[in-house]
């Protein structure tokens, strides 16, 4: 099992766009990836409403979690994706 911790990076938080973004990529990586926000169940990295529904902020910690072959990998480009700016 791979883990990150990740900050939010987007001044707006994980909005729609943002979480959008990050849902997409999430669903077409190679391995199930789950997000948590301290003190709320993971979810499901790839479901939109599920991410949003986390209310994650600007400045706030998440956790990304992985099973499997690539999953270094893949955590490494999602924690890039949720620590860039996307409300620019």
């Amino acid at each position: 099992m791979a883990q990150r911790v990740v900050t939010i990076g987007s001044h707006g938080g994980l909005h729609a766009r943002p979480a959008a973004t990050f849902a997409q990529a999430a669903g077409q990586a190679p391995v199930a990836v789950t997000i948590a926000v301290d003190g709320k169940e993971p979810v499901a990295a790839s479901s939109l409403l599920g991410v949003m529904a986390l209310g994650a902020r600007h400045g706030d910690q998440v956790r990304l979690t992985a099973h499997g072959e690539k999953a270094e990998t893949v955590l490494d480009e999602l924690a890039q994706l949720l620590e860039g700016e996307h409300d620019a």
